[in-house]
């Protein structure tokens, strides 16, 4: 952990992104914002920040473009409020409609919370960390497909995990078949402080299962998933602890450096399709996530998860 958190860092990004085009969600602050910094540096002709708060996106965008001296055209702010299936729906119809071209789609909006919240019908860490950000994945996959076609390319598709995802107890599998989302938004059976660190390990399945149901060839979209380590963001902003606060602010890489790898994974090669890169690397997954019960998890998660997609946004998951 010392080693990883002061010592060996992720390598500096270096990949063109020349004419390309990114989106990059939760971007307004933190690891996604510094990812965007590191898209217009290496030459994306369009980064696109999707956030919840677009007065706070423009405030980003600016400082984007004062550090870059791009021109302002290059970085636009789309809003997007990822606890909303509607603002998902419109937000993914527009990037199919007015986007020439869409290269990158870097899934980095993210919650962590120790209250209990509900939205869509599901406690809020789930929807928005798991179903909101699926749906997404599906909805624009198409587009990133299109692209890969026409440019004679391979596309994208990024997801910022955790490597708190080990760690997960995810009691809630113990649940009958097809209840398992249902007892994760029972807030009598809710365990908040495990809450995160489960929503990163569905999120390892549901790349998993992205880059199973679409394989490269065919599909041309390189589908992975990225670990950051241990950084400072605004991720843990509704974390009241003062001890808590100061641990992480002590332990916690800086933003920049933890950024490196979305950059990384975003540009990555067809080798990493359907794999976990965290600081770069290739790393088979574990706990949870590993072995024949890993995959028989995977499966269960999928089933319930493709079932609420489709009532969503039917044909979505096809």
């Amino acid at each position: 952990f010392i080693k990883r958190q002061f010592i060996s860092y992720p390598p500096i990004p270096t990949t063109s992104f020349s004419g390309k085009t990114a989106i990059v969600t939760g971007s307004n602050v933190g690891l996604g914002l510094e990812a965007c910094r590191y898209l217009v540096r290496l030459g994306a002709s369009q980064v696109l920040i999707a956030c919840r708060n677009t007065e706070k996106g423009e405030a980003a965008a600016k400082d984007i473009q004062a550090s870059t001296s791009c021109s302002p055209g290059t970085i636009k702010v789309w809003q997007l409020d990822m606890s909303s299936y509607a603002s998902v729906q419109a937000f993914a119809e527009r990037a199919t409609a007015e986007l020439p071209r869409l290269d990158i789609l870097l899934l980095n909006a993210g919650l962590a919370t120790m209250k209990f919240r509900m939205a869509e019908g599901l406690e809020e860490t789930i929807n928005t960390n798991v179903v909101s950000l699926s749906l997404l994945a599906f909805l624009l996959h198409p587009k990133l497909h299109d692209t890969a076609v026409k440019y004679d390319t391979e596309t994208h598709l990024t997801a910022t995990g955790s490597e708190l995802y080990e760690v997960a107890k995810f009691a809630e599998r113990a649940a009958p078949e097809g209840q398992i989302f249902a007892t994760l938004s029972d807030q009598s059976e809710a365990n908040m402080r495990d809450r995160y660190n489960t929503s990163k390990l569905l999120l390892i399945f549901v790349m998993k299962q992205l880059a199973a149901i679409a394989p490269l060839g065919p599909s041309k979209v390189i589908v992975n998933c990225v670990g950051p380590g241990f950084c400072q963001s605004e991720l843990h902003r509704d974390y009241t602890n003062a001890a808590l606060r100061l641990l992480i602010r002590l332990l916690a890489r800086p933003t920049e450096v933890g950024s490196r790898t979305l950059v990384y994974g975003a540009g990555a090669g067809p080798d990493t399709h359907g794999q976990y890169l965290p600081d770069c690397k290739i790393t088979p997954t574990k706990g949870l996530a590993s072995g024949e019960a890993g995959s028989k998890l995977q499966a269960r998660i999928w089933l319930e998860l493709k079932q609420k997609l489709e009532v969503v946004s039917p044909g979505v998951t096809s």
